[in-house]
């Protein structure tokens, strides 16, 4: 999905190698909303202002009585009003905080990106009154605040974000399940990691929130190096959780290795979509008004 642009400073106030130069999280995650807020009434609402405690974008299915024709003839866009009931919900944000997150080829590293996106999230939330949680994890439950929608409660998301330390091996399958049993209201549930595990696990473990009932988005982090392997001189490659190395030659295995990240890739869209689970493939590079876009859309279907 493609997020509307604001000014040109705008965008590069959003980048994530700008971004990581500003300071503290709560920083960062003002900037980026302000800017994707800014950038959001400037450009497909001209002339309009949207708060989105009032407005979300029309979903099949949706009372056609309840579209607002005018936001309609000014950005070509369908958004309904919203009601009262339809303006909080519970939103958890489950970070992936294992070894292989702190990978990076240049700029930011997949944990620094997942951070700045879960920030983002949170301070959105926010601004929307929702009530926002955060779960942290590798093998492992790390961090744990349960959903409030205090102006305190925020702060100490922040701060948690602020402070993480990068885990250890990634095994998702047992840290899903017991979230997805211990979440009792039906809300919204945000996975950021790199899915560095068994796709089958992976997957049965997303299901079981959308089994219990809640919306699901999954931001599916890459960086750049790992999406193209633009390496080319025979090199020592090191699991950063499992700390063994490995000698290739890159033009030998490129083809195999990237042909395996798109299948990969490919059934992470084809499974989670059919289980009604909305998928994100983030390269780190991207701006981070994208995925609050995909959050804005995702979060009309949790009320």
């Amino acid at each position: 999905m493609s997020a509307p642009r604001g000014a040109q400073g705008e965008l590069r106030f959003l980048d994530p190698a700008v971004l990581a130069h500003l300071g503290t999280l709560e920083l960062k995650s003002r900037a980026v909303v302000e800017g994707f807020l800014s950038g959001l009434h400037r450009s497909p609402f001209k002339g309009f202002s949207v708060e989105f405690a009032e407005y979300r974008p029309y979903l099949p299915g949706d009372d056609l009585s309840t579209i607002d024709w005018k936001v309609y003839a000014r950005s070509d866009r369908y958004y309904v009003k919203k009601f009262e009931e339809e303006t909080n919900v519970e939103c958890h944000l489950l970070l992936d905080i294992s070894a292989s997150m702190a990978y990076r080829s240049s700029g930011v590293s997949k944990l620094e990106y997942g951070s700045m996106l879960a920030a983002s999230l949170a301070y959105l939330m926010h601004r929307q009154r929702d009530a926002v949680g955060l779960t942290t994890f590798d093998d492992r439950l790390a961090t744990m605040l349960p959903p409030s929608a205090r102006p305190s409660h925020l702060r100490a998301v922040l701060v948690a974000l602020d402070t993480l330390a990068v885990g250890q091996r990634t095994s998702m399958a047992k840290p899903l399940h017991l979230l997805a049993d211990a979440i009792d209201k039906r809300g919204l549930v945000v996975v950021i990691s790199d899915l560095l595990d068994e796709p089958e696990t992976v997957i049965d473990g997303l299901r079981h929130f959308r089994f219990r009932g809640s919306e699901v988005i999954v931001f599916h982090l890459i960086d750049p190096a790992e999406r193209t392997f633009p390496f080319e001189r025979a090199a020592r490659f090191r699991d950063l959780e499992l700390g063994d190395e490995l000698m290739a030659v890159p033009s030998a295995v490129r083809e195999q290795y990237l042909g395996a990240l798109r299948e990969t890739i490919e059934r992470y869209g084809r499974e989670l979509g059919s289980a009604g689970i909305d998928y994100r493939l983030m390269d780190t590079s991207t701006p981070l008004d994208f995925a609050l876009m995909s959050y804005l859309s995702t979060r009309g279907r949790a009320r």
